[in-house]
């Protein structure tokens, strides 16, 4: 059975037990956040300060029940690590940035939601995203052919439940992403 979801129009890796005895353990692991997660988002501008986190609660958003916002009470706890890796555009004035996001929680939009409340969401996000990128950004993004936001779950790392061999497995940017990437 399926394990954990990622967001749809997210790429990347995800796991699926194949016995009830992985299921249940599998889910345990996600459920202590004893899991290594590592997502790739390319985000318009870059976050400041370059590395960091961001907690913040999560819920649905009280002005449109499709996303998701961070809310001062209520909501789930969320915790993301962000380091910005590449710099695209003058480096006072990021035009666009490649971000690791490692997640400590795993709520529905986190990253998304998270990056956005920095003033720097994925590109091409839809929900998230708003306001336009720069010209060159916007023009990077659509020669890369990118629809929809720009996010990737590179790393997924865990103690296998049964055996307990420690397992890592990693995806490489998918085409649209690649490309976006070697055109900004």
């Amino acid at each position: 059975g399926i394990v954990h979801r990622i967001d749809k129009e997210t790429s990347g890796v995800v796991v699926a037990a194949k016995t009830d005895a992985a299921h249940q353990g599998l889910s345990a692991l996600f459920a202590a956040h004893d899991i290594e997660r590592v997502y790739v988002a390319l985000t318009r501008g870059a976050p400041r300060p370059p590395k960091g986190t961001i907690e913040g609660a999560i819920a649905r958003s009280p002005h449109d029940r499709k996303k998701m916002a961070l809310v001062k009470a209520g909501g789930r706890p969320a915790v993301t690590h962000y380091a910005v890796e590449q710099v695209f555009g003058p480096q006072e004035k990021p035009l666009a940035a490649r971000v690791a996001c490692r997640l400590e929680t795993g709520r529905t939009h986190q990253i998304r939601v998270h990056l956005a409340s920095k003033g720097t969401p994925c590109l091409g996000d839809p929900v998230y995203g708003s306001g336009a990128p720069a010209g060159p950004v916007k023009a990077a993004v659509a020669k890369a052919g990118l629809a929809r936001q720009a996010l990737h779950a590179a790393v997924l790392g865990f103690c296998h439940p049964v055996t307990g061999e420690a397992l890592r497995f990693e995806s490489p940017l998918p085409p649209d992403m690649a490309a976006l990437q070697a055109s900004l």
